[in-house]
C-alpha cells in the first residue's frame, strides 16, 4: 500500500532512541525526510547517520530541550528551513515512564518532579505543536501524532497518568481546531515495548524470578499475567512505528482526534 509519504517532511521528537527512532526509521523508509530531535547531540548524530545510510533519505539531527519554548521555536524553524517545509509532527519526547515520575503515596510526591515530568511530556508536546501548526497550515496538509502511554488508564503513577491523560485531551482539542485546515491529530498508547533498554530490564526481571531472561519474558506475557497481553509476547518498537506511520499517512484521513492503543491486547477492560 502506498502511504503517500514520499516527499513529505517530518519532525520526530525523542527520535534518537526507542519508539521515536523506530518511527523516524519507518517514515524515512516510506520516503519522508525527517528531522529527529532530542537533547543529546552525539546520540542524535549517530542515529541520523544510521537512518540516512539505511533509508537513503535526509535525516537531520536537531538538538533541543522541549521544556524551552525558545529552543523549540528555533528547532522547528531550522527543520522547516532545512527540509523545505513541514507536514508531520510526532511528539515522542520523554523517557519511558517519565523523566522524574511521581509514584507511590501522595505524601511522598515531590512537586518539582511532578511538574518537570508534566513539563517535558505534555507541555513539551504543546510547544512543538504550537510551533509546527503554522507550517502545516501553509502546506494545507498535516499530521500530528502524540505518543502517550497506558499509565493514563492505570492508577499509581501520578505524573505519568496525568501527563498521558492530558495528552489525549490535547489530541482531541487540536483535532477539532485543525481539521478544517487539512490537519489530523491522533494519539497512540504503547504499552510495554521492546526497545534498546529492554535487555537490561529483562535481565533484572530474570534475576528477580530466578530464571533466564527468555523465560522471564515468556512468563510475563501470558494472557493471565498482570503484565501480559493477548498476543503472548512483547510488542516491538517497530510495530508501534507502523501504527504511527499509518496515522501520519495520506490513507488516514478518516481518523482524527482518536486514541489507538497498541499493547498487543493487554488488559480485560472493555472501552466503547
Amino acid at each position: 500500500m502506498d502511504l503517500g509519504l514520499r516527499g513529505k517532511h517530518a519532525i520526530v521528537t525523542g527520535g534518537s532512541l526507542g519508539i521515536g527512532k523506530a518511527i523516524a526509521r519507518e517514515l524515512a523508509r516510506e520516503g519522508a525526510d525527517v528531522a529527529i530531535v532530542a537533547r543529546t547531540k552525539e546520540q542524535l548524530e549517530a542515529t541520523a547517520r544510521e537512518l540516512a545510510a539505511e533509508t537513503g533519505r535526509r535525516v537531520i539531527p536537531l538538538a533541543a530541550d522541549v521544556t524551552s519554548r525558545a529552543q523549540v521555536d528555533a528547532m522547528v524553524a531550522q527543520a522547516a528551513s532545512q527540509l523545505g517545509g513541514l507536514h508531520i509532527l510526532v511528539n515522542s519526547g520523554s523517557p519511558p515512564g517519565g523523566s522524574a515520575s511521581a509514584t507511590g503515596p501522595i505524601e511522598s510526591v515531590v512537586d518539582e518532579d511532578l511538574l518537570h515530568d508534566f513539563n517535558v511530556k505534555y507541555v513539551g508536546a504543546l510547544r512543538c505543536a504550537r510551533a509546527v501548526i503554522p507550517h502545516l497550515k501553509e502546506q494545507k496538509w498535516g499530521r500530528i501524532i502524540n505518543i502517550s502511554g497506558t499509565n493514563a488508564r492505570n492508577a499509581g503513577n501520578l505524573s505519568g497518568g496525568a501527563r498521558n491523560t492530558s495528552l489525549v485531551h490535547m489530541t482531541k482539542t487540536l483535532a477539532v481546531q485543525l481539521g478544517r485546515f487539512g490537519i489530523t491529530v491522533n494519539c497512540v498508547h504503547p504499552g510495554t515495548t521492546r526497545t534498546e533498554r529492554t535487555p537490561r530490564l529483562l535481565a533484572a526481571r530474570a534475576t528477580e524470578l530466578g530464571v533466564t531472561p527468555e523465560e522471564a519474558e515468556k512468563r510475563d506475557f501470558t494472557p493471565d499475567s498482570p503484565r501480559g497481553n493477548a498476543i503472548c509476547r512483547m510488542v516491538d518498537a517497530s510495530e508501534i512505528a507502523s501504527v504511527a506511520v499509518f496515522l501520519a499517512s495520506d490513507r488516514s484521513w478518516a481518523i482524527s482526534g482518536e486514541l489507538v492503543v497498541a499493547t498487543g491486547g493487554a488488559g480485560r477492560s472493555v472501552y466503547y
